[in-house]
């Protein structure tokens, strides 16, 4: 699969664009292309190629589900345990992420799949739902984003 398209998937949290074209993703949201987009990875190995985590924290990273870390070299990190998005980004090392909607609007299943060059539904089809949680790591404390 070509990973520079651009992807509709339902994800561990709610229906989302993925791609490894950040500009895609911008058109897609009709958002600011400046605006870094979460990254979504399937393992700690892959994890460990895009960041180092800190070592006070990885514990923690081991342990939850749902939760997006912003690392210390500014990149926001999401590992998906979720066993139906988690084989879909095996294929890939990985993929931005974002909500397939316009940029602070709605959800909008009609716009989203005809913005899609691929849609990917697995048995779960596609609903919303509420977004990851975002932390920020520092070296030694964590603060919440969202």
């Amino acid at each position: 699969m070509n990973a520079k398209k651009l992807f509709l998937a339902q994800s561990d949290t709610t229906v989302g664009f993925l791609s490894q074209s950040p500009k895609k993703l911008s058109d897609a949201k009709k958002r600011d292309p400046n605006q870094p987009f979460l990254i979504c990875v399937d393992s700690y190995k892959k994890l460990k190629k895009l960041t180092r985590v800190p070592k006070t924290h990885k514990k923690l990273i081991r342990r939850v589900e749902k939760k997006s870390f912003l690392y210390l070299n500014k990149r926001a990190i999401r590992v998906v345990k979720e066993p139906h998005h988690s084989s879909f980004l095996k294929k890939f090392d990985f993929l931005y992420s974002t909500s397939a909607n316009i940029n602070k609007k709605k959800f909008d299943l009609d716009y989203a799949k005809s913005s899609a060059e691929i849609i990917v539904e697995d048995s779960r089809a596609f609903y919303e739902s509420n977004s990851s949680q975002i932390f920020k790591l520092g070296k030694k404390k964590i603060h919440k984003l969202r």
